[in-house]
């Protein structure tokens, strides 16, 4: 097959057809509602929907078609480039959540690949990531973020335990990092303060920090 610029949905049938009739299917096309019927004996059908990329179309149709089969596959041309390979690997894992099957086709080589089939779909729970998740709820004051907001900028808990920090040396001086957790409720006071994650801190002597430059203008900033 040679390389195309701008292949339609057309050109991923014969290599599709093909590929499934060396599995032993007999394969036709635009059968109902279908793009592609495969069928084998005793088996249920197979329906593979074809599109030039991947789209809320594509998965609209093929969740559609689970009416009529587990079996069913989308079909689209193999991605390009480290972006499409990306972009490959969040829609696969869109479709695997979906229980639908992701075959690609490589119009310069005529290559066709099953990536996944279809299957019923177990999500798997990281507890780590719960947990995480659960840690962080707790230890936010309050709701200071709208939801939908882009990420940077936000007021996480640690930011808030940050900013607590850095009033209670503002107001104290330079202090041992047991004495700001006790005064602040920050527990990992020293740790926050060692990272020094916002360059609010700096380290005067063992376990004892004060207010850097930025922290003292960040400060100062906040009780504006």
């Amino acid at each position: 097959m040679k390389a195309q610029t701008n292949p339609r949905e057309t050109d991923l049938y014969r290599p599709v057809k093909a590929f499934f009739e060396t599995l032993g299917y007999e394969v036709k096309a635009e059968i109902g509602a279908a793009d592609v019927v495969a069928v084998r004996d005793g088996e249920a059908p197979v329906i593979i929907e074809l599109k030039t990329g991947f789209s809320l179309t594509l998965l609209q149709q093929a969740v559609a078609r689970q009416k009529i089969t587990d079996q069913v596959y989308v079909a689209v041309p193999r991605w390009k480039g480290r972006n499409g390979y990306r972009a490959f690997k969040g829609n696969l894992g869109l479709c695997k959540r979906l229980g639908l099957g992701v075959i690609t086709v490589g119009f310069d080589t005529g290559e066709v690949q099953i990536h996944h089939d279809p299957a019923p779909f177990q999500p798997r729970k990281v507890k780590k990531r719960q947990t995480t998740l659960m840690a962080e709820f707790e230890r936010r004051e309050g709701d200071p973020n709208k939801g939908g907001a882009v990420r940077s900028g936000l007021v996480t808990s640690y930011r808030q335990e940050a900013l607590r920090c850095a009033a209670h040396l503002a107001e104290h001086g330079a202090s041992k990092g047991a004495m700001v957790a006790q005064a602040t409720g920050v527990k990992r006071a020293t740790r926050v303060m060692a990272d020094n994650h916002y360059g609010w801190f700096e380290r005067v002597d063992k376990g004892i920090y004060q207010l850097s430059e930025a922290g003292i203008v960040n400060t100062r900033r906040q009780i504006r």
